[in-house]
């Protein structure tokens, strides 16, 4: 029987983020996803690196300050998948004052951003300022629209983020199994002795380790209760988060972020393929959480409150996709899905000679790498302390670039393959970084829409792709553009060339 210091159960971003943290100390580190990397909640979110602007109004200092920082941090370790993104909030002084019933006032937005330009230290990010939106800026919002701040927060491609951490954590020696489930995880005196299925081919393999991570998000109460075997109250608090995305909307680059009567607000970023996504909801959710679907009232929600902005009103025509996901929030016991807490909680035990397992609630995308340091202080402190923080300074794969240098990373590419289309050059860079040279160098047969065969043959060889769902819509978003029959021939593609491997 094989045997590792750490087993992750689950490989999204908290699983990945902790794999990667434990072997770069050094740690003998297996992890299992039961699906693909990411495919869970971090591949639904609403693709940012943000400090949380509404999470101060209760009161969430702590978790504002530290998503703040990490804002920073990501961008200089991963510039090619974190890019500053600036925000406009439209204010609404023209309006009467029983339409302004339950939207925030001007004062106390200026107040909120002030504290969200100075708690987390930010040294790159620009200022807020004030915006006149009857200019450029504002030209697809109603005219009454006229005047608004501009802060900074930034963007992320989520799923990427998840498998550059899995890649990392790999490249400094450990194993990642992907399609694989833990179908049981049992003490065993000071050892867990954790049963892992192939689902691909029914293979069983046992394997011990000294310490279980437990971070299979949404899931979490289900390990608890399947494989762990314990009969336990819930923990998380299941809140379903829906997106559409519709036909580009506007020209310029920034995003907005517009606030609701009902004390809610939603963004519309800049997306792939001259689309704009549009989100998020809260509402809470029962059931499989792969289930999770946008519902009809959600999609009304977003398309009416978005239209209170817009001057074109957005009608279900525009629609190009939807996306939903469900956030395992811990439950605080909020009286409402938007209220509850956006904070981690980690919850070790294994006392007495018993095998430790850390149980992990909550969290959200942008403090991942800090939720992965506290869960390395609870493994050293039951394995012994094996260095120091290290993930704040080390660039992801693709990463080893100044944040300013995007630019010249792209010009290095289309220099080296003169072949590729501007757009195949700005979206390879913003996937692969530094990566994408050598990618793009042996890009064998055009599969349509500026992917490769050798961009395919490093998504299945390096980034542990298996179907054209990993390939079209988590390693990138060439969904959008790909035909449901090129989608069937990328798959037929990719079957053949796993029945060669």
């Amino acid at each position: 029987m094989r045997t590792f210091d750490v087993a992750v159960i689950g490989g999204g971003i908290n699983g990945c983020g902790i794999a990667r943290d434990a072997a770069g100390r050094g740690y003998a580190v297996i992890l299992a996803e039961q699906n693909d990397l990411g495919s869970g909640t971090s591949a639904w979110s609403t693709k940012l690196i943000h400090g949380g602007l509404r999470y101060l109004e209760h009161y969430e200092f702590r978790l504002v300050r530290e998503a703040l920082a990490e804002r920073e941090v990501l961008w200089r370790i991963a510039p090619h998948i974190v890019r500053p993104l600036r925000f406009i909030l439209p204010l609404h002084a023209g309006l009467r004052p029983a339409l302004r019933a339950g939207l925030r006032p001007a004062w106390l937005l200026r107040l909120g951003l002030f504290l969200y330009d100075h708690l987390g230290g930010r040294k790159r990010l620009a200022a807020t300022r004030r915006v006149d939106l009857t200019g450029p800026l504002g030209a697809s919002l109603k005219p009454e629209f006229r005047r608004g701040f501009e802060y900074s927060d930034a963007s992320v491609d989520d799923t990427r983020l998840v498998v550059l951490n899995a890649r990392d954590a790999r490249d400094r020696g450990a194993e990642i199994a992907v399609r694989t489930r833990v179908v049981s995880a049992r003490r065993a005196g000071d050892l867990w002795h954790v049963v892992l299925r192939d689902l691909r081919s029914g293979r069983e393999e046992t394997v011990a380790a000294r310490f279980l991570v437990n971070a299979a998000g949404p899931w979490v109460d289900r390990v608890i209760q399947g494989p762990m075997g314990r009969s336990e109250a819930r923990h998380v608090r299941l809140v379903q988060g829906s997106h559409i995305v519709v036909r580009k909307l506007y020209e310029h680059d920034r995003a907005f972020i517009f606030q609701n009567a009902d004390g809610r607000i939603i963004f519309a970023i800049p997306y792939a393929n001259d689309t704009t996504l549009v989100g998020t909801t809260d509402q809470d959710f029962s059931g499989d959480p792969a289930d999770a679907a946008i519902t009809e009232e959600e999609t009304e929600y977003l398309l009416a409150t978005a239209s209170e902005y817009f001057a074109k009103p957005l009608r279900r025509a525009d629609i190009v996709w939807t996306f939903a996901g469900v956030r395992p929030l811990f439950d605080d016991k909020a009286s409402r899905a938007q209220e509850a807490t956006r904070d981690y909680v980690l919850r070790t035990e294994g006392a007495g000679g018993q095998a430790p397992v850390l149980n992990i609630f909550g969290g959200k995308i942008t403090t991942y790498r800090r939720l992965a340091e506290d869960a390395l202080a609870e493994i050293g402190a039951h394995l012994g302390t094996r260095g120091g923080s290290w993930t704040g300074t080390a660039p992801l794969p693709g990463g080893d670039f100044p944040v300013d240098a995007v630019g010249d990373v792209e010009g290095r590419l289309a220099r080296a393959v003169p072949g590729l289309a501007p757009g195949t050059v700005r979206r390879m860079v913003a996937a692969y970084g530094t990566d994408a040279l050598r990618i793009a160098q042996a890009r064998g047969d055009d599969l349509g829409h500026g992917l490769h065969a050798g961009e395919l043959r490093w998504m299945m060889t390096q980034e542990w792709a298996r179907t054209a769902e990993d390939v079209l819509w988590r390693r990138s978003k060439l969904g959008l553009a790909f035909s449901a029959e090129a989608s069937a021939a990328l798959q037929a593609r990719m079957e053949g060339l796993l029945a060669e491997a």
